[in-house]
């Protein structure tokens, strides 16, 4: 699984790790969806290689807020990370944040859940921002997003050929 953010913030670029800022929910989330065994700190993010995660961004340069970003900061990004997944090649891409991914694949119709596009061999999903600044979700209900994301992440992929069942 390789998470995107969509750029690093300030706090992100003053410290090396990503979601640094307090009141991002990221890390908490991603404990409670069960992607971690334990809360884990900004500073720990290596940490997340034993676990099959790895964590990137859109974009590469930092700014206080993602509205600062351009159009084509975020096009360049898209084809960027998607040059990186394929040379990479996750089972999973999990985008944070559904503008975010709309302005980098320019997919206006984008909601949080599975996307349709696949990278290589790599699904995409887009899960919701953990921002502190997004009041439409939850610390909870964010982390039933995460958590339907790693149910269908650790459900093997169907053999071809065969019907589900």
């Amino acid at each position: 699984m390789l998470f995107c953010g969509i750029n690093p913030g300030l706090m992100t670029a003053a410290t090396g790790h990503h979601f640094a800022r307090p009141g991002n929910r990221f890390w908490p989330v991603l404990h409670l969806s069960g992607f971690t065994p334990r809360l884990m700190k900004p500073a720990e993010q290596r940490e997340l290689l034993s676990h099959g995660l790895g964590i990137t961004n859109v974009v590469a340069r930092a700014t206080a807020r993602a509205d600062e970003l351009t159009a084509e900061e975020y096009r360049e990004g898209g084809r960027l990370l998607a040059e990186k997944v394929v040379r990479l090649r996750p089972r999973w891409l999990a985008v944070v944040g559904v503008t975010a991914y709309r302005a980098a694949f320019d997919d206006r119709r984008a909601r949080v859940g599975p996307q349709e596009r696949v990278i290589g061999d790599t699904r995409v999903w887009v899960l919701p921002n953990p921002s502190g600044l997004n009041a439409h979700w939850t610390a909870a209900t964010m982390a039933e997003e995460f958590a339907r994301l790693r149910v269908a992440a650790e459900t093997p992929p169907a053999v071809t050929g065969e019907p589900s069942r």
